[in-house]
């Protein structure tokens, strides 16, 4: 190796290893405004963007500036949003009328709405199989969607509330089973369950990312608690604990970092110091409500959206738990790095 080579090996090793010790902090507070709730916001490697849902419609914000580029109408009730780069298009999951927005990720226009299960919530894509799986709250199963054609492959039932999703990159997927405190493994080809296993001490689970590189799924229970699971035998590697509240996991390949976003209003970053020996490096604070969130895997920033809140409405018999009203013009983006 010439010594040329030898200095950026040495120069790219020096600073990824400086990335994956240095603390993260707030970098900055963007206000986006707006009215009504979010759910999950996703990150697009390629444009640089973040989409994120609002209820009704999908917001989208250019990570580097901050300003809102673009929207999505007509997505009722909508949760999730999964991007299938290489054919150019994004899905929405609605879930007040049981469908998929597809959309162009050039000019964000409606290519055609796909009838899946009901109350779809969690939407990911899977390029094994080239399918976007919903998860469907309503219908307690999984709906398989043919990417290129929009055509339905398939549903899996269940057996419980589906919350989110990881994929393996080799045709197997996961999903948290909430009100079961379940993970169930399915074939993304055959379409079919291949496994079921219970997290023992795991209340609630919802948030859920992978390291495919050594197996290991991160989960995030409603009892304050990230459980590493072995995704080969189901086995529960580890406990850590985690702030309340929390709806979302992530897993940053480059810097073998986990993170939970609690809406109790923080960030727990996870680290491993040998195989299967985890730690909380640290919890970040955020804003109270900053329960979802997205990572870019480039630049390893994380982001969350949190807003403000009114009283929450009286109970009703239609509606006994009510949510409070978001505060309108208190929506905003947080970005976190190191």
């Amino acid at each position: 190796m010439n010594f040329k080579r030898w200095a950026v090996v040495l120069i790219t090793a020096l600073s990824l290893s400086s990335m994956m010790h240095a603390q993260y902090h707030v970098l900055r507070h963007i206000s986006l405004g707006g009215e009504g709730g979010w759910d999950y916001l996703t990150f697009d490697t390629v444009g640089h963007r973040l989409f994120i849902s609002r209820g009704t419609h999908v917001m989208v914000v250019d990570a580097e500036s901050g300003k809102v580029v673009g929207d999505i109408a007509n997505t009722p009730g909508v949760h999730g949003i999964a991007l299938v780069q290489d054919l150019g298009r994004g899905f929405a999951s609605n879930g007040k009328d049981a469908t998929v927005t597809e959309f162009d990720l050039k000019d964000l226009h409606e290519v055609a709405r796909i009838k899946v299960g009901e109350r779809p919530d969690a939407i990911i894509y899977d390029p094994f199989s080239k399918r976007v799986f919903t998860f469907n709250a309503g219908s307690k199963d999984t709906t398989a969607v043919d990417a290129a054609t929009g055509k339905v492959a398939g549903h899996i039932p269940l057996g419980g509330k589906p919350e989110f999703s990881a994929a393996d990159g080799k045709g197997r997927m996961y999903v948290n089973i909430e009100d079961k405190s379940e993970i169930v493994e399915f074939d993304a080809v055959a379409l079919k369950e291949t496994h079921r296993w219970k997290l023992e001490g795991c209340e609630e689970p919802s948030g859920l990312a992978m390291d495919t590189e050594n197996r290991r799924l991160f989960a995030g229970c409603g009892n304050k608690k990230m459980a590493i699971v072995n995704a080969d035998t189901g086995k529960i590697v580890t406990m850590m604990p985690i702030g309340d509240g929390v709806d979302a996991n992530a897993f940053d390949p480059g810097t073998k970092l986990a993170f939970s976003s609690n809406g109790e209003g923080n960030l727990t970053v996870v680290d491993s110091e040998a195989s299967d020996k985890y730690r909380v490096r640290e919890t970040v604070l955020t804003a109270k409500s900053a329960r979802t969130m997205a990572l870019d895997p480039t630049t390893h920033r994380v982001y969350v959206v949190a807003a403000k809140f009114g009283p929450a409405p009286k109970p009703t018999t239609e509606n006994p738990h009510p949510y409070p009203s978001v505060l309108p013009g208190t929506f905003e983006l947080i970005e976190l790095g190191q």
